[in-house]
């Protein structure tokens, strides 16, 4: 059974709930693509009047973990995840609605099926595009999400 924004929103706030109470929602996720959303707010801010990038982070991490989520559930193994590395870069304040995209599940589909085939551990960069209610980029974030079978 495919994961559903409203199974991950759920597992947000069991699991995640500085990223909850930050307004980190998964809104869209398929085979390919994942998109996340949060609202610049009083909770959620620097002392810029802008989104914290922290705040931005989670969202964009979240748009990318959750295709490495919802593949290792569809390939039926016990797999471990992990990000290794990341970096972002920020060209705008971040306000108002920002939406995270991230379209890279069939690179995480092949690291996953690579690491079930051989039982070797993976690396996948996933990257993530924030743009703000006007469809201007604010941030990209890069996550190297590290895939191994357990066991």
């Amino acid at each position: 059974m495919a994961l559903t924004p409203s199974k991950i929103n759920t597992f947000t706030f069991l699991k995640l709930p500085s990223a909850w109470w930050c307004g980190v929602r998964l809104k869209y996720i398929d085979e390919k693509k994942a998109i996340t959303t949060v609202k610049h707010k009083w909770m959620n801010q620097n002392p810029f009047k802008s989104m914290f990038w922290a705040v931005q982070g989670m969202a964009a991490e979240l748009s990318t973990g959750a295709l490495v989520m919802n593949e290792i559930q569809k390939c039926g193994k016990k797999v471990s995840m992990l990000v290794a590395n990341n970096k972002a870069t920020f060209t705008k304040k971040a306000t108002g609605r920002i939406n995270f995209t991230c379209e890279d599940g069939e690179l995480i589909a092949d690291a996953i099926k690579k690491t079930v085939e051989t039982g070797e551990g993976q690396t996948c960069w996933m990257k993530s595009v924030g743009v703000n209610q006007d469809g201007v980029e604010v941030s990209t974030f890069h996550f190297e999400w590290t895939v191994k079978v357990k066991g």
